[in-house]
């Protein structure tokens, strides 16, 4: 075998570090609609257990040639977890079709594997959380946190 069936792929943020909500005056069209689907998560799902997942792919190998039967998917949204985050519970995710070498991929076939981007988060994300990642991911934005405070509020970027 060459490699894994499943691989996913995504930048985290835990909601419950986002201190700012407000939309930089120099921000960028791309950057501006981030930060929305950021605030209205948190409207949504709150802050606490709950993480937003971004510059997400989760890619399938149908075959063992990614030349034919690869389908990859672009995924953001939130994850939430158990009161003691080490369980993923639910996905709200938004998923797109991203890249596909597949002749053979019918629509029922994209919408099957779309709904299995979100049960194969929920594992990963329980794999993530076993490695440590959400913890470093935690100490790495509360540095930056800090260092923002620190300058005044001008460091990070707001999320």
């Amino acid at each position: 075998m060459r490699g894994k069936w499943v691989e996913i792929e995504f930048d985290c943020r835990p909601l419950r570090t986002v201190t700012r909500l407000d939309v930089p005056v120099d921000a960028s069209p791309k950057y501006e609609q981030f930060v929305l689907r950021v605030k209205a998560a948190i409207e949504k799902h709150g802050m606490m257990n709950t993480y937003y997942l971004y510059a997400a792919s989760c890619t399938y190998h149908l075959t063992n040639d990614p030349l034919r039967g690869m389908v990859r998917f672009a995924f953001e949204g939130t994850v939430l977890t158990d009161q003691n985050d080490r369980h993923a519970k639910q996905s709200d995710l938004i998923v797109t079709l991203e890249k596909e070498t597949c002749s053979w991929l019918s629509e029922p076939m994209v919408e099957y594997l779309s709904e299995s981007v979100r049960q194969a988060v929920l594992v990963e994300f329980d794999s993530y959380i076993e490695a440590g990642d959400l913890q470093q991911a935690e100490e790495r934005i509360q540095r930056l946190q800090a260092e923002s405070d620190e300058a005044g509020g001008f460091v990070g970027m707001y999320l």
